[in-house]
């Protein structure tokens, strides 16, 4: 009798990797808690989980990398995380924080981020093998939900009230949502092999940096990220002033 593939012993044994879905599980508690705290009016409690978010997703790909233990099943699994802690989550905090004041405005807004990060999410699944890896195609979800959070976590933390900066949260919402669909091109750093050696100077600006955030957390990472999305910008315009003319030959460029 020939085999079906629901009698093969291998595919019922055949399981997952522990340990990068656990930090991604973990990830993905850390975005439904701030969905959770966004509901409970604690925004900067919501706020920081998806700093802590971002954290852990960022070193669920590296250990699956170091670990050799990449599948499928982690890039979908991640995939949905993602949805969950960097399009969901900060679109619900800003929208409980200071869009709900807007009518109907404001959660055209928050809707435009998170179909942005679904958007985002879907293209960059599909053209992972086809882009150049030293840029993304857009800016990247968790550094989007990073802005948003951040400028939630300032404001907070700097004494003002969502209904104070409405106009302010609706506009930086729109723009990280149609940024992470745009083709500004951002740099991805994953060229960066952790295993390699360094000069000493970069555990010095390493040192530096964390120095930095603990002074005042909030103000300093919103302003990274700022700087971040708006880097992207710079990059595309550069590229555009190095673009050759009509007359030369131009040479392919990748798809940012």
């Amino acid at each position: 009798m020939p085999r079906t593939p629901l009698m093969n012993p291998e595919r019922r044994r055949r399981g997952i990797y522990l340990l990068p879905n656990l930090f991604t599980t973990a990830a993905l508690f850390a975005g439904f808690y701030a969905i959770v705290q966004a509901m409970n009016l604690r925004f900067e409690a919501a706020a920081v989980a998806i700093f802590i978010a971002m954290v852990l997703d960022g070193l669920d790909g590296r250990v699956a990398r170091l670990t050799r233990t990449q599948s499928e099943f982690g890039a979908q699994y991640d995939s949905l995380s993602d949805m969950v802690s960097f399009g969901a989550a900060p679109a619900l905090v800003a929208y409980e924080w200071a869009l709900k004041d807007m009518g109907k405005i404001g959660w055209i807004a928050a809707f435009i981020y998170c179909a942005g990060a679904a958007l985002r999410l879907a293209r960059f699944n599909t053209n992972i093998d086809v882009v150049d890896k030293r840029f993304f195609q857009g800016m990247p979800s968790p550094a989007a939900a990073a802005l948003v959070a951040g400028m939630v976590w300032v404001a907070i933390d700097n004494g003002f009230a969502g209904h104070d900066l409405r106009w302010f949260a609706g506009a930086l919402t729109i723009f990280a949502g149609l940024t992470m669909v745009s083709n500004v091109p951002y740099y991805s750093g994953k060229e960066i092999n952790l295993r390699r050696s360094v000069p000493f100077f970069v555990i010095l600006g390493v040192m530096l940096a964390f120095a930095l955030v603990s002074i005042d957390p909030a103000l300093v990472l919103f302003i990274l990220f700022l700087g971040y999305a708006l880097s992207g910008y710079v990059l595309l315009l550069s590229r555009r002033r190095r673009k050759p003319s009509a007359e030369d030959s131009p040479t392919p460029t990748d798809d940012a």
